[in-house]
């Protein structure tokens, strides 16, 4: 066959040398791998750049078409979207008032405060992003006493940000920024000292720095340095004021450690030690820390660690449960909050510190999640304050009573025009072919009838122990008013059913992810869910990798696939330990120069069990600076489609020429990208009228 390379568009007046297109023979455990569009790897070339402009292209001429049915979604959605809102305020620590307001026809928000009549811009995103066509702020924080605002600005989407401090009050830049940080944690461990991580050549956050106010940078002190390339490094500030620490973490193994308020020229100390296989995190509470560990079993129970006995399990909290899988703890002065999962769902238990007694709260729906949320600062708090939503409920932010657990309910979404008795939510469980039973998430109009006539969009990820849990989006409904079905796939590989449910679906086990996926399909079509031949599926990064493994394993079963930012060239990047994250990933995957490993990768790997098939339609989206899944895995992936594909159905690539991993930054322009892929989607099933009133 003809490689893709030479035919990418009849429009490419410049086609990649020979000594580009030269195919990259290897061979690793006596199995001979030929890799032909290994040259599009080379980042920043002019050809490979050329490259995907032209794919952009192409797929802008593939569906000019659909440009109205765009335009109409991308109304819709702003219809359901009140574009000037605000938060609901909390109190931090320093006393002040917090909010954060969003107005329309801005991309950001503005993060603002009040204390005593004095009202104050703490920070503007929307001045911040003038002029950059990707931005965003990954991290905020304010200093305890108030005076000053530290934060992460990220303006490429490569997740290499830039520190910068404000005087709150005069909005005045205080220190030299700091390049080149990693885009995620900082903590302030008093007014003056704040701690910052760095990424090693791989993109690992692998450094703690400490930066004294009014200091050069050049003087910030290396804190702690984790050189095991497997573990990456963290680090938070105590809600009770205690200190900072520092996470430090694999897949598999991690620790924590802690530096004091008093200390901060203190060596960090390990709260516990590192054992290999053993899992644990911390918060602080009455001179202990509260320890969630899988020591015992592994769904983890809660232990205390005194401060004066670190490195030692004191007593047991809350003991391991087979049915309850314990996620997280977060402590106040008067309770403890314990995050959970029960039966597929989110959970929260509160405990009493004295007595250890406990109570879960109730919620009102079963399918619906419920989540501890930001605004939690102030450590004596009479209340936690949560998110709740559901497929059919618009998100809620409500204060959750620790005497009586009763809801207070500070804001509900607005969704002008919102109407939840059209829809309903429904779980079913399927069974998949070793007996395990997969829940499924499905989000419906309330009269549908299942007589097999409906088409349905399948969504999947699977992967990290990452769950998919039941949530509320403003666009959904207008795939489900064109008489879609919505359903999420909890397959293995995630942790909506317990950690066993993650790892039966990781290493050796990752398989089951693939034909769970497969089995569920099947069985909503033999319950008469969906029309066998309008099924859209969808995931993205490791959800992309589900759904290429799907794609090769039965082609036959889709009628339009959609794969974000996916992970699809597994082996090679696995091989290959100078790419961001690969070594961090052998405790998700494997590590491949072990021939078992590589064996089972090598069975599922969507790029090189790319065959010839007849492929349905196929949409993959990707971005060019992302640090997570690089850009040249989609890029290889299309081209090798466009080789093997047997039928006429379309295989188009989007790449976003000027973001990363998740795609536009800004609010408008994410429902640009998102009426994109939804007028495809819709288009391929034949599913672009609506079919209920508004």
């Amino acid at each position: 066959m003809l490689q893709y390379s030479l035919l990418v568009l009849l429009s490419m007046s410049n086609v990649a040398p020979d000594a580009k297109i030269a195919p990259q023979v290897t061979v690793e455990h006596g199995v001979t791998r030929v890799d032909p569009y290994a040259w599009m790897q080379q980042r920043g070339h002019p050809e490979v750049i050329a490259h995907l402009n032209h794919e952009n292209d192409y797929a802008k001429g593939m569906t000019e078409h659909l440009q109205p049915l765009r335009e109409q979604l991308y109304e819709e959605y702003l219809s359901r979207l009140v574009q000037d809102d605000t938060t609901v305020p909390w109190l931090g620590e320093d006393g002040w008032t917090y909010w954060s307001v969003t107005e329309k026809g801005k991309d950001y928000s503005t993060l603002m405060r009040s204390q005593e009549g004095t009202q104050q811009v703490v920070l503007d995103e929307n001045q911040l992003a003038e002029g950059h066509e990707y931005f965003s702020v990954t991290n905020i924080a304010v200093s305890p006493d108030g005076a000053l605002v530290a934060w992460l600005q990220d303006t490429t989407g490569a997740e290499h940000a830039t520190l910068m401090i404000r005087d709150i009050a005069t909005g005045e830049q205080v220190d030299a920024a700091i390049e080149n940080v990693a885009a995620f944690n900082l903590a302030w461990l008093d007014a003056e000292t704040l701690y910052y991580l760095k990424y090693d050549q791989t993109n690992r956050p692998d450094r703690v720095y400490r930066h004294d106010i009014g200091t050069s940078t050049a003087e910030d002190e290396l804190v702690f340095h984790e050189p095991d390339a497997l573990f990456w490094t963290g680090v938070s500030r105590l809600t009770d004021g205690a200190g900072v620490i520092i996470p430090v973490g694999s897949s598999m193994t991690s620790e924590v450690l802690f530096i004091p308020t008093t200390g901060a020229d203190a060596e960090p100390k390990s709260v516990l030690p590192r054992v290999s296989g053993v899992e644990y995190d911390v918060d602080h509470h009455g001179g202990s820390f509260l320890v969630r560990i899988n020591d015992d079993g592994d769904n983890f129970r809660l232990v205390e660690v005194p401060d004066d006995s670190l490195g030692t399990v004191g007593r047991e909290l809350v003991a391991h449960d087979p049915e309850v899988y314990l996620t997280g703890v977060k402590a106040f002065q008067d309770a403890v909050v314990l995050s959970e999962r029960r039966g597929g769902y989110t959970a929260l238990e509160i405990m009493d510190p004295n007595t250890e007694m406990r109570q879960v709260v109730p919620v009102p729906e079963e399918v619906s999640t419920v989540n501890v949320s930001g605004g939690n600062e102030v450590f004596d708090a009479s209340f936690v304050r949560v998110t709740y939503m559901s497929p059919v409920t618009p998100t809620q932010t409500v204060d959750v009573d620790f005497s009586d657990l009763s809801w207070t309910v500070r804001k509900k979404r607005e969704v002008p025009g919102w109407d939840p008795t059209k829809y309903q939510v429904t779980r079913v469980l399927i069974p998949a072919r070793d007996g395990a039973m997969v829940p499924v998430s499905i989000t419906h109009l309330a009269d549908m009838k299942l007589d097999g006539t409906s088409p349905m969009l399948l969504y999947g990820y699977g992967a990290y122990g990452s769950s998919m849990n039941p949530y509320f989006s403003s666009t959904r409904p207008s795939l489900v008013d064109r008489g879609v079905v919505f359903a999420v796939a909890h397959v293995r590989g995630g942790g909506e059913m317990g950690r066993h449910w993650y790892d039966t679906g990781k290493f050796h086990d990752k398989p089951n992810t693939f034909t769970d996926f497969i089995d569920v399909a099947e069985g909503l079509v033999e319950r008469g869910w969906a029309d066998p031949n309008r099924i859209a599926i969808e995931g993205g990064s490791a959800g992309g990798m589900l759904i290429g493994a799907v794609l090769n394993m039965r082609p036959d079963l889709w009628r339009v696939a959609h794969a974000a930012v996916p992970f699809v060239d597994v082996v090679n990047t696995m091989l290959d330990p100078t790419i961001p994250l690969t070594v961090g990933e052998y405790e998700e995957w494997g590590n491949p120069t072990d021939p078992d490993y590589y064996m089972t990768m090598l069975s599922y790997s969507p790029y090189d069990n790319v065959a010839p098939r007849e492929y349905p339609a196929i949409l993959v989206t990707a971005g060019l600076n992302d640090p997570r899944v690089q850009y040249w895995e989609p890029t290889k992936w299309v081209a090798r489609l466009r080789d093997f594909n047997t039928s006429d159905n379309p295989v188009l690539q989007r790449t976003n020429m000027g973001a990363g991993h998740g795609g536009a930054s800004g609010r408008y322009g994410r429902y640009r990208e998102i009426a994109w892929e939804g007028a495809f989607i819709l288009d391929q099933l034949n599913a672009t009228e609506l079919v209920t009133a508004d």
